[in-house]
């Protein structure tokens, strides 16, 4: 199997930024989660739109910076350590989701992944 190219990379970033950003809205609209990013938080302050077009514009700079310098192993390096970092997002999304169904599962969640030895 072949490793992602650059291109599918800057891709995968740009989706999870936006997946970021959209999930980040509905658990705030539905009060289950706050902006813990206090510039961003004051965005939302401004609405929605405002919110969604810095953070679209950054991913995107982002994404296309680290496809376009994909030559250089810093960009190569840091493009792995953003899709970490998102990914570990989608995985807080995930607990804030499995929190809004039901209060205990988190913990249940939780004390199951601490008996796992990695």
């Amino acid at each position: 199997m072949s490793p992602m190219s650059a291109f599918s990379k800057s891709i995968l970033l740009f989706v999870l930024n936006w997946l970021d950003a959209q999930l980040t809205l509905f658990w705030i609209r539905a009060n289950l989660a706050t902006e813990g990013n206090g510039f961003m938080n004051r965005l939302l302050e401004h609405g929605d739109v405002p919110f969604l077009a810095f953070k679209l514009a950054v991913g995107g700079f982002a994404a296309y910076v680290l496809y376009r310098c994909s030559n250089y192993v810093l960009a190569r390096r840091g493009m792995t350590l953003v899709l970490g970092i998102y990914l570990g997002l989608m995985v807080i999304h995930a607990a804030t989701g499995i929190s809004a169904l039901s209060p205990q599962t988190p913990a249940t969640l939780v004390a199951y992944l601490n008996h796992l030895h990695f």
